[in-house]
Parts: C-alpha cells; sequence; structure tokens
C-alpha cells in the first residue's frame, strides 16, 4: 500500500484499536466523541479496505478476529506514542486544556468534589471536566476515563496513585434506635442488631473490626450481621441509620457532618472496622509515561482540597 492509499485509513486503524480496548461499539464510540452508527460504519469500511473480517461480532460482546488482533498488536503502541507525544507538545503551549473524565463514589462527589468544581474551572478556563459518579469499580481504560477517585488498602500498580488523604470506617446509630434497642457494648453484641449492609457479591456477610493491644497483636473479630436493608451508596445507608432502621459502617465522608450536629452517634470508639472501606483516598490513573496537565492540576486541586481529611 502507498502512503497515499494507506493514510485514508489511519483513522479507522486507531478506531480498532480503541475497540479492542473497550470491547464495545458504544464505549468506543463514547471516547472518541462519534456515534456508535459511525464506529460501524468506519469498522466496517477497513474490512473492506483489509480484505478480511476485523471484529467478531456477537448480541452480548464485541472480539476481533485473528487478523484484528494482529493489526492492533502492530499498530497500538505506534498509537499511544503519537498520542502521549502530542499531549507533551500541547502542554508546552502553557495553558492547561483539553478534557479531563474523572468517576468517583456518589456520596464522595456529591459531597466533597462538587462543590469545588466551579473555581477549579474558573482557574483553568481551557480545561473541560466530566464528572461520572457511581459506585461500581470501572475500568478505567477501557472506559476511557482519566482519573478514579477511589478509597483503598493499596492502589493497583497497573496505575499512577495520588494519595488524597486519609479516610476511616465508622460504626454509627440513631439515639432513638439505641433507646430501643441497647447500644453494643462489644462487636459481638451486633449479631443480635439490625445492620444495614453495604452491597457486596458474596452472598454470607459479616464485619470485621480491630482494636489494638499496644505490643501485642491487635485483637480481631469477625461478626455475622443481617439487616432489613442493603445498598451500595453509603448516602442511602445513611439516611436509613438516621431514620433509625439500624446500625451501619459508613465511610467518614458520610458520616462526619451528621456525628458533628448530632445526629448520629458513634459506636464501639476502641474497635476499628476493617475490610469495608480502604483507609486512604487515591486519585488514580492507568500508567503512562507522561501525566497531561490538564489531569495534573485536577489532581493538585483535589488534593488541596482534600488535605485536612474528614475528621469528626
Amino acid at each position: 500500500m502507498s502512503a497515499h492509499q494507506i493514510a485514508p485509513v489511519l483513522t479507522d486503524l486507531h478506531l480498532l484499536t480503541v475497540l479492542a480496548e473497550t470491547r464495545s461499539f458504544t464505549q468506543a464510540a463514547r471516547r472518541l466523541g462519534v456515534s456508535k452508527a459511525s464506529v460501524s460504519t468506519r469498522i466496517s469500511e477497513l474490512e473492506r479496505a483489509a480484505g478480511v473480517p476485523l471484529v467478531r461480532r456477537t448480541t452480548r460482546s464485541v472480539g476481533l478476529t485473528e487478523a484484528g488482533q494482529q493489526l492492533v498488536a502492530d499498530t497500538q503502541a505506534a498509537f499511544v506514542h503519537i498520542e502521549q507525544s502530542f499531549a507533551s507538545v500541547r502542554d508546552l503551549a502553557g495553558t492547561p486544556r483539553g478534557l479531563v473524565r474523572v468517576t468517583a463514589p456518589v456520596a464522595l462527589g456529591r459531597q466533597h468534589v462538587a462543590p469545588g468544581l466551579t473555581a477549579f474551572l474558573r482557574r483553568y478556563p481551557e480545561i473541560r471536566l466530566e464528572l461520572e459518579l457511581t459506585d461500581r469499580f470501572v475500568n478505567l481504560a477501557q472506559e476511557g476515563f482519566d482519573l478514579a477517585i477511589r478509597h483503598t488498602q493499596a492502589p493497583p500498580e497497573t496505575h499512577v496513585a495520588w494519595a488524597l488523604c486519609p479516610t476511616r470506617s465508622l460504626l454509627v446509630a440513631q439515639a432513638d434506635y439505641l433507646q430501643r434497642r441497647g447500644e453494643p457494648a462489644h462487636p459481638a453484641d451486633l449479631a443480635s442488631h439490625d445492620c444495614l449492609l453495604y452491597l457486596r457479591d458474596a452472598g454470607a456477610q459479616s464485619w470485621a473490626f480491630e482494636r489494638s493491644a499496644g505490643r501485642r497483636p491487635a485483637e480481631r473479630v469477625s461478626v455475622p450481621v443481617s439487616g432489613p436493608l442493603k445498598a451500595n451508596n453509603s448516602e442511602v445507608l445513611r439516611e436509613a441509620v438516621l431514620g433509625g432502621l439500624g446500625i451501619a459502617i459508613l465511610p467518614d465522608f458520610s458520616a462526619v457532618p451528621e456525628l458533628r450536629a448530632g445526629r448520629l452517634q458513634l459506636l464501639l470508639p476502641a474497635w476499628r472496622p476493617v475490610g469495608v472501606f480502604g483507609e486512604r483516598l487515591f486519585a488514580l490513573r492507568p500508567w503512562t509515561a507522561q501525566v497531561p496537565r490538564a489531569v495534573q492540576c485536577f489532581v493538585d486541586h483535589l488534593r488541596q482540597s482534600l488535605a485536612g481529611g474528614f475528621d469528626v
């Protein structure tokens, strides 16, 4: 193929590499800012130019044929290098600019990320933000996100990770509930209480707690718990606790305002809940050799705005 013949298919080859990552016409279209129909049409045109099928389409997923996999393997690294090089050159222009796509937990995003967005965007008028609030774990590479804000124990080694602030899990209840059912004096007492649970995939549910024992190993207790409500959002659980429905473990960023106002009560302060939420908030990004300035500016903004943590 001559240079003038290959030039028209370069864009479609790049689209094929994006489709290989996302395995979805919808997600590929969203990442590239085009319609799903356009993605399908361009892939079909690329297949006609190649003379062989490149994509294996089913009702549930999109995969590549052997020929498609070979094309992606041979070209993907070059496109990544071009993207990084172009981003590096753009950053030389001085003013941070470009689109930054961010995902964050719903409660954290509403309460502690959203309030600072106006000031950030006024400071950097050439930056555009897309903030998607969801409590599911997003595959950043497949769905085209630049950053995820997550609480975790240890960030994955495949990602660039910026520590934002410490965070704690807190066992809380409302006064009316405690008057009716009594206040637990030990984690084991929770087995006989109505416990409001963060929704997990596992069927069985238990809460684990640790208590410092000085120089000795920490004492650890695991308690089977159950109750009338499970939810994957800490604000939903917090409202149920405020309504006197039961006891819950909440991240501090959801619980602290209600604790300060006296509407919730901290339980078993000598015991630390473990394994429910992570102990530090991170901004996570799939590893790249260079971080775009717009992304770094937003990370710096988050580190500054969350530096104080969420102390009771």
